[in-house]
């Protein structure tokens, strides 16, 4: 049964973007790969058209969401498709026509409680069905690319468009209509993260702030909670964050996102300052920490930390400049209180930067490591850094979107040019 926090997603081992709204990128309840020292990886791959994700469905369900990008060069409105594909040879089984976008983000897409696939792309929200046959369209407000969705336990849709310039504006949508369920709610700042939630609740990082909206039941809106916000920025000369992680007492982020991706984030950062790591208490946001990652100037990042709960480690990078480090979190007083971050394990010259996966119950952490033109993927003990396999995505670029878990001991990994299969295979 799906848990509370993923009531209004389907029930499948990985139904959305980073597994929940709550974005913890871990397969949980479910058997990680538990690579032995008989075994290894393997890659099937096909060329995709800007790849953004896969999602599951029913057993045997595979879910990819791509989009064009070519008209946006010349000014023009683009569109995004879904596929569902089969499991194994990643091939098209059927798919949707393409769906009317607008301005190109890569946008998200889930599979909902009701059934259907919903997607976010450009200025629409679409609604399928599982045979990728279109039910309901709706454009949304802003003419400006909005950044994926989360969906509330309660089954509302939120969403909000991406600009390091316009205000961010949230808007509610009914799930098997896609209207609007409450007034929008205009932000304080523009926001390029994605949102988060727990519950009912909405977390939104802006470019120098993060803030949470509570869905009030008796007015039928979302409302701001005058209780909790922190100025993530305040006396720092770093950019704005990026997607924020949701743990019990915790919400986890990085910032210097600021960069100029084309075919990877090497060398990529804009801001000269090293980016760092964030931890606000979710019960007293005053209580605010931070820590460099790699504390080389220029660092940057496009996405979220990963947080082992069970375990308690934090996973951070630093794109730009190639680090991957690991931390043991130590709690002395509380979870209201300032925590301890004890070294773990560090990487250098580790090309990590897309969203993360964690198989929890063996500790197994998936991730890329990129060097010029060609990627590849890892698989890394959370516990200690220590390689245990790895392979070849065949992409030029390197990824920054969404990995996926998949049914038969594997993983769905994303990039720009190309859809990777990453399955266990015995060694030579």
């Amino acid at each position: 049964m799906a848990t509370q926090a993923l009531s209004g997603y389907f029930d499948s081992p990985w139904p959305c973007e980073d597994a929940g709204p709550s974005r913890l990128q871990a397969l949980q309840g479910a058997k990680g790969l538990n690579l032995q020292a008989h075994e290894k990886l393997q890659s099937t791959s096909r060329r995709t058209h800007l790849s953004t994700m896969t999602v599951l469905g029913e057993p045997g369900e595979v879910f990819l969401l791509t989009h064009s990008v070519l008209a946006s060069h010349f000014g023009l409105a683009t569109s995004a498709q879904v596929a569902l594909i089969d499991p194994i040879t990643l091939a098209t089984r059927v798919q949707s026509p393409r769906l009317p976008g607008g301005p190109m983000w890569p946008g998200g897409m889930a599979v909902l409680s009701n059934g259907h696939v919903l997607v976010v792309y450009g200025r629409h929200a679409h609604l399928l069905n599982r045979q990728c046959e279109l039910l309901h369209s709706k454009q949304l407000p802003i003419n400006e690319p909005y950044n994926s969705f989360v969906v509330l336990a309660n089954g509302l849709v939120v969403t909000k468009n991406i600009s390091d310039k316009t205000s961010a504006r949230l808007s509610v949508l009914n799930p098997d209509t896609l209207e609007p369920m409450a007034s929008d709610i205009d932000f304080a700042e523009p926001s390029i993260a994605r949102l988060s939630a727990h519950g009912n609740t909405v977390y939104v990082v802006g470019m120098t702030s993060v803030v949470r909206y509570h869905w009030d039941e008796a007015q039928l809106c979302l409302v701001q909670d005058a209780t909790w916000s922190c100025h993530y920025l305040k006396d720092a000369k770093q950019s704005y964050g990026w997607d924020l992680v949701l743990t019990e007492h915790d919400a986890w982020f990085m910032d210097n996102g600021a960069h100029n991706y084309v075919m990877s984030m090497l060398g990529a950062g804009q801001n000269d300052m090293p980016n760092r790591l964030h931890r606000v208490s979710l019960t007293d946001s005053s209580v605010h920490q931070h820590w460099e990652v790699s504390g080389i100037q220029g660092g940057a990042i496009t996405n979220p930390p990963l947080v082992d709960e069970a375990r308690q480690i934090v996973v951070a990078f630093d794109s730009a400049n190639r680090h991957l480090r690991a931390w043991r979190i130590h709690r002395n007083f509380g979870h209201d209180t300032q925590l301890e971050l004890e070294d773990l394990w560090h990487l250098q010259n580790f090309g990590a930067a897309s969203h993360m996966l964690l198989f929890a119950d063996t500790g197994e952490l998936c991730i890329n490591d990129y060097q010029r033109f060609k990627e590849q993927v890892v698989i890394l003990d959370i516990e200690t850094g220590q390689e245990k396999s790895r392979t070849h995505t065949g992409g030029l670029m390197q990824g920054v979107v969404f990995p996926s878990a998949g049914w038969q001991r594997d993983v769905y990994w994303s990039s720009m040019d190309r859809l990777t299969r990453i399955h266990i295979a015995p060694h030579d």
